[in-house]
């Protein structure tokens, strides 16, 4: 009489230990596996792979596909730290731990800077401001006129190029939030806290924070 054995599903591609993702982030386990069955939600929402494509995670953020948004497209890139046009699993949870309540003020800000240094450089120009708090603006209430648009600009350049260089670098940027903490009000999501209760859905409430006095 034969016996019958099961054959271990294999994990889909960037699947990684639960434990393993607790001990390196600043979720305990439970959340991580809370976070796996929001990951299985969003990465088969279109394609079914085990894989957060880009229209995707555009879904999850603006509830379609095909919006084009700077805001989006920049946090993907951030995610997606490996730059082969998808998210892991494991990529989501330690780039989402920067959001939670519990993650150390400088991962915050060090990411929120490379959220404005568009083009890599290690340093954030004008133009990229520019370019992110017209695609920030554009998906809030608020309505800001070109003038008072550069107004802003001209105000936070003021008082955070120290060096008067045209741009700002990373430790100028660390002393700006040092004085005014609201711009990282986006780099938390208090939910995080609670997600194995809550369970909410992966939305950021990214209200425009303009970088003023």
């Amino acid at each position: 009489m034969g016996c019958f054995q099961s054959v271990p599903t294999k994990p889909p591609p960037g699947y990684e230990d639960p434990a393993l993702l607790a001990r390196e982030t600043a979720f305990c386990e439970s959340e991580v596996e809370s976070l796996y069955e929001l990951f299985k939600r969003i990465s088969s929402s279109l394609i079914d792979d085990g894989l957060i494509h880009k229209e995707e995670f555009q879904l999850a953020l603006f509830d379609n596909s095909e919006r084009e948004n700077l805001f989006a497209d920049r946090v993907f890139d951030l995610f997606d730290v490996k730059r082969n046009g998808v998210i892991e699993f494991g990529e989501f949870v330690r780039s989402l731990s920067v959001f939670h309540p519990r993650a150390p003020t400088p991962d915050k800000v060090a990411f929120a800077f490379r959220l404005y240094d568009l083009r890599c450089t290690g340093f954030i120009e004008r133009e990229e401001v520019k370019q992110m708090l017209e695609a920030l603006l554009s998906e809030s209430s608020f309505n800001l006129s070109d003038d008072m648009l550069e107004q802003i600009l001209d105000k936070t350049f003021e008082e955070a190029d120290r060096n008067h260089d045209g741009k700002i670098d990373q430790e100028e940027w660390r002393v700006l939030v040092e004085k005014h903490p609201s711009l990282l009000k986006n780099m938390t999501l208090p939910y995080l806290t609670n997600i194995a209760a809550s369970f909410p859905s992966f939305l950021f409430n990214h209200d425009a924070n303009t970088p003023t006095t």
